[in-house]
C-alpha cells in the first residue's frame, strides 16, 4: 500500500513538472496569442534564429514530406516549402486555430502550393500521413505532456524518418524577446533524455547558434 502511494505521488509530481506553465502563459487567451503573432513573424526573429541557415543545414531532400509541429503563424513555412520543392509536402501543425488561420494567410500570400495545415492537440499532432521529418523550432519547451505527444510523433515517422528539435539553451544569455530563464522548463540534455524515454534514439547534437540555440536529431527506435 505504501509503495503504491509513493509511486502514485511520484507519477503526479512528474506530470505536474512537465507542464510548461511559464512558457505557455502568453498563449492561454486569444488576445495573448494575437499579441504574440507579431513577434513570431517579425524580422527580428529571422535575425535571431537564422531560418534559411537552419533549414539548409537540415539536409531536407526535394520530394520529401516535412511536418512543422507548432508552426504558429507560419514563420518557417516559406523555407520548408522551398526545401521540399514542388513534389514535396509541408504540413503546418498547431494546436490553436487562430495561429493556423494566420499561417493560412501566409501560405496564400506567398503562394506556398505544397503547404497544408492541420489542427492538432496537446496530445496528438493529428498527422494523417507518414512524414520524413517532424520538426519543432522553439516549440519543445512549450510541450506540456511529452509522454503523450512524443509516441504520436514517433508513430508518424516513415522508416528512416527524423525528429528534430531546435530550441534555446536554458541560460540567461540565451534568452531572447525579454523571456526569463524560467521560460525554458529544462535544458538540452534533460530534453534529450526525455525524448529518448519515449522511444527515440539521439543521433546527433550540435549548435545552431553557438551558446544560444541547439539542434537535437532523433530517429525512431525499435518498438518494444
Amino acid at each position: 500500500m505504501i509503495r503504491t502511494l509513493v509511486s502514485f505521488c511520484i507519477a503526479v509530481w512528474l506530470a505536474q513538472a512537465q507542464v510548461a506553465t511559464k512558457a505557455n502563459e502568453r498563449y492561454q487567451t486569444e488576445e495573448g496569442r494575437a499579441r504574440m503573432m507579431g513577434g513570431l513573424l517579425s524580422p527580428d526573429r529571422e535575425q535571431q534564429q537564422r531560418p534559411a541557415e537552419l533549414v539548409a543545414a537540415l539536409g531536407i531532400k526535394p520530394g520529401t514530406t516535412v511536418a512543422d509541429i507548432g508552426s504558429g503563424p507560419g514563420f518557417l513555412l516559406p523555407y520548408l516549402s522551398r526545401a521540399t520543392g514542388p513534389k514535396g509536402r509541408v504540413i503546418a501543425e498547431d494546436i490553436f486555430a487562430d495561429m493556423l488561420d494566420k499561417a493560412k494567410q501566409k501560405i496564400a500570400a506567398e503562394k506556398l502550393a505544397n503547404v497544408t495545415t492541420v489542427l492538432g492537440t496537446e496530445d496528438d499532432p493529428k498527422l494523417a500521413e507518414k512524414v520524413d521529418l517532424a520538426l519543432m523550432l522553439e516549440v519543445y519547451h512549450h510541450v506540456n505532456y511529452p509522454d503523450r505527444l512524443l509516441p504520436r510523433v514517433r508513430d508518424s515517422l516513415r522508416p528512416g524518418g527524423r525528429f528534430i528539435v531546435v530550441d534555446y539553451y536554458r541560460r540567461p544569455e540565451a534568452m531572447a524577446g525579454g523571456y526569463a530563464i524560467e521560460h525554458i522548463r529544462a535544458d538540452r540534455d534533460e530534453f534529450a533524455r526525455e525524448i529518448e524515454a519515449s522511444g527515440f534514439r539521439l543521433k546527433e547534437t550540435r549548435d545552431h547558434i553557438p551558446g544560444k540555440m541547439y539542434v537535437l536529431v532523433f530517429e525512431a527506435g525499435e518498438k518494444k
